[in-house]
C-alpha cells in the first residue's frame, strides 16, 4: 500500500519552537469551525421552529451536542492557556506532547456533535428514523476513518 503522506525517508525533525508554533497554529486552524458551529448551534434553540420540529427528546439531544461541542472548545483552547500560564517564554517536549493530545481529544466531541447536529437535522428533513442515523453514523466513521484510521496506517 502506498501511503497518502510524504515517504518517512523525507521527514525532518523540528524544533521544539517550530512544533509549538505548528500545534498553537493547527489549535487556530480549528477553533473557528467549531465556534461557528457553537454559534448555529445556540442560534437553533432561539428558533420558533426548534420546538415545532423537534420532541423534547431531541431538544435534550441537541443540548447533549452543544456540551459536546463546549468541551471540544475547552480542549482545542487549553493549550494556549497552557502555554501562557506555565512558561510563555519557553517551550518543552512535555508541551508539545500535551498539546497534542489536547488537540486530538478534542476531535472526538467535535465528531459527536457534528453527527448528532446531523441527526437531528435529517431528522427534521427526510423524518426517517432510520434514515437520519443512518447518515449520522456513516459521517461518524468518515471522521473516524479520516482522524483515527487513516493516520495510524500512515505512522507505520
Amino acid at each position: 500500500m502506498v501511503p497518502l503522506l510524504e515517504d518517512q525517508a523525507q521527514k525532518e525533525t523540528l524544533s521544539l519552537d517550530s512544533a509549538a508554533t505548528h500545534i498553537l497554529e493547527e489549535c487556530r486552524m480549528v477553533l473557528p469551525g467549531i465556534q461557528a458551529l457553537f454559534g448555529f448551534q445556540l442560534i437553533a434553540v432561539f428558533n420558533q421552529a426548534f420546538a415545532r420540529a423537534l420532541s423534547e427528546g431531541e431538544q435534550q439531544l441537541h443540548f447533549a451536542a452543544i456540551i459536546f461541542t463546549v468541551i471540544a472548545i475547552a480542549l482545542i483552547m487549553a493549550p494556549a492557556a497552557l502555554h501562557r500560564q506555565i512558561d510563555p517564554l519557553a517551550i518543552s517536549q512535555r508541551f508539545i506532547r500535551v498539546s497534542s493530545r489536547l488537540l486530538l481529544l478534542s476531535m472526538l466531541p467535535l465528531a459527536i456533535s457534528v453527527c448528532v447536529e446531523v441527526y437531528l437535522i435529517a431528522r427534521a428533513i427526510v423524518l426517517a428514523p432510520g434514515i437520519a442515523i443512518s447518515f449520522s453514523l456513516l459521517l461518524f466513521m468518515l471522521f473516524l476513518g479520516l482522524w483515527i484510521v487513516l493516520p495510524l496506517k500512515e505512522r507505520d
